[in-house]
C-alpha cells in the first residue's frame, strides 16, 4: 500500500443533515461516497491506499444500509488495525425538528414501517446510541440553517487547511470574444501597454517571460495587480460567510493572449503565496494572432 488515506465517516439520524454535510467535504476536494455499506469499507480503503490519487475520503454510512450497517464497528476496527486515520462525525437533531423535516419533504422515515415518523426516529435513536457514544465529533443541527451547518463542519474538519474554504478560479480572456458568463469579478487590462504591437512579442503569449517583462515594465501594471489582490482578498471572508465555495475572477484584454494572461499568472502567484486555493485558466490564449 502506498500511503494512508484520511477517512471521515459521516453517520447519524435520518433527516439530521448528512447529505448537506457531505457536500461540504466534496467542496473541500474530499472523495465522497454516499450510503456506502460498511462491509465494503475495508476493500474501499485498500483501493484508495493502493494509489496516490485519493488522500481524503468522506463516506456517509447510516441505517439505509439495513443489515449491512451492523458491520460498521468491524469496519472501523479494520481501519484502526491498519492505522488508517479516521474520524466519525455524528449528526443529530431534536425529534420535533426531525418530524418537521420529514413532513416538509414528504418523505417517510426509513424505520417507520407501518408506524409513525416518531416511531421510526425513536427506533433509530436506540439503534445508533453506541455509534454516537463512540463518535469523535457530534453536531446537533436542531437550530442550524444549511449555511450554519456548513460553518460547523468547516470549523471542525478544515481549520488550518490551505484555502480549505474557497476555491479561486482566475480566467484570462479576450473582450472581443465576450466576457465570461461565470465571472464574479471582471478586471480590464486594455489600458496597459500592449505587446501585440511589438513585432517580436506578438507571436508569444503572456506566459512567456519576455511578455511578462514588457507588461510589468509599466509601473501601472504593478499598481493594478496590487489593487486586484487587495480586492480579491477583501471579498474572500465575505464570500465564505455567504456560503460560496468558488470565486471566479476574470481578467481581460483585447485578444486574451498577452496582458490578461500575464496579469492572471501574476495574480495567481500572489494568492498562492497568501495560502489561497487558486486555479488559472486562459480561455483565449490559443486564438490566432
Amino acid at each position: 500500500m502506498k500511503g494512508a488515506v484520511k477517512f471521515v465517516i459521516i453517520t447519524g439520524l435520518s433527516g439530521a443533515g448528512k447529505s448537506q454535510a457531505i457536500k461540504v467535504f466534496e467542496d473541500a476536494d474530499y472523495f465522497c461516497v454516499d450510503n456506502l455499506p460498511p462491509a465494503l469499507l475495508p476493500k474501499f480503503a485498500e483501493l484508495c491506499a493502493s494509489g496516490d490519487t485519493i488522500q481524503r475520503a468522506a463516506l456517509v454510512m447510516d441505517i439505509r444500509g439495513g443489515e449491512f450497517f451492523k458491520s460498521l464497528f468491524d469496519a472501523l476496527a479494520y481501519l484502526s488495525y491498519h492505522e488508517w486515520p479516521h474520524e466519525v462525525l455524528f449528526l443529530e437533531a431534536s425529534e420535533e425538528v426531525l418530524v418537521r423535516r420529514f413532513k416538509e419533504t414528504r418523505r417517510r422515515h426509513p424505520l417507520a414501517g407501518a408506524g409513525s415518523i416518531q416511531d421510526g426516529i425513536r427506533r433509530e435513536v436506540e439503534m445508533l446510541a453506541e455509534i454516537k457514544r463512540r463518535a469523535d465529533k457530534i453536531i446537533n443541527t436542531t437550530g442550524l440553517t444549511p449555511a450554519q451547518l456548513k460553518e460547523e463542519v468547516q470549523a471542525l474538519f478544515q481549520k488550518g487547511e490551505v484555502g480549505g474554504k474557497l476555491q479561486i478560479r482566475i480566467l484570462s480572456f479576450g473582450f472581443k470574444k465576450g466576457i465570461p458568463l461565470d465571472a464574479d469579478f471582471v478586471f480590464d487590462c486594455r489600458f496597459l501597454a500592449n505587446p501585440h504591437y511589438v513585432p517580436e512579442l506578438k507571436p508569444l503569449t503572456g506566459t512567456d517571460a519576455r511578455v511578462r517583462q514588457f507588461v510589468f515594465g509599466d509601473e501601472a501594471s504593478y499598481h493594478y495587480l496590487t489593487m486586484m489582490q487587495e480586492m480579491v482578498e477583501f471579498v474572500i471572508p465575505h464570500c465564505i460567510r455567504e456560503g460560496k465555495t468558488q470565486l471566479v475572477v476574470a481578467i481581460g484584454c483585447t485578444g486574451g493572449r498577452h496582458r490578461s494572461v500575464a496579469m492572471a499568472e501574476a495574480l495567481k502567484e500572489k494568492l498562492v503565496l497568501a495560502r489561497q486555493r487558486v486555479a488559472v485558466e486562459h480561455r483565449h490564449i490559443s486564438e490566432e494572432v
